[in-house]
């Protein structure tokens, strides 16, 4: 019996928005995130806000920077604005105070530097509720551990 390896059809990508004042760790995440899902990045909140009129996003990673120049209005902005995202902050640490304080103000997790493809696409897939094990993965693997 042949095994069908291709993936299966999903929905549409996620949409991801990167909000982040570091143009190097702003690229870095779009790099990152940009195969599996629709990803725009922004430099500053206001940019964002505006192109959610066009496309709201499922996830926004909020640089810590963001956070620092406008505390808590930048959280309840973007819950206001599209109340069904989630939230995770880009932080120098998950220990930061500040990333810490976001959390009790509505985010909904931190993701601590240095940020690696792993560390982003797992808290990534946690907050989206993606599969630890892609379906398509599950063809790689040898027919004793996919059963």
């Amino acid at each position: 019996m042949p095994i069908d390896l291709e993936p299966p059809l999903s929905k549409e990508d996620d949409i991801i928005f990167v909000v982040e004042s570091d143009e190097v760790i702003r690229s870095a995440l779009h790099f990152i995130l940009d195969d599996q899902n629709e990803t725009h990045s922004f430099a500053n909140l206001d940019l964002a806000c505006a192109k959610v009129a066009d496309v709201a996003p499922n996830l926004v990673l909020l640089g810590i920077g963001i956070l620092q120049s406008n505390g808590e209005y930048a959280l309840a902005e973007i819950a206001m604005r599209v109340p069904a995202a989630k939230i995770l902050i880009v932080a120098n640490s998950v220990n930061d105070p500040l990333a810490l304080t976001g959390l009790e103000w509505g985010a909904h997790g931190v993701l601590g530097k240095p940020i690696t493809f792993d560390s982003v696409c797992r808290q990534v897939d946690a907050l989206l509720g993606r599969p630890k094990v892609s379906p398509a993965m599950l063809g790689l693997l040898p027919l004793s551990t996919a059963w």
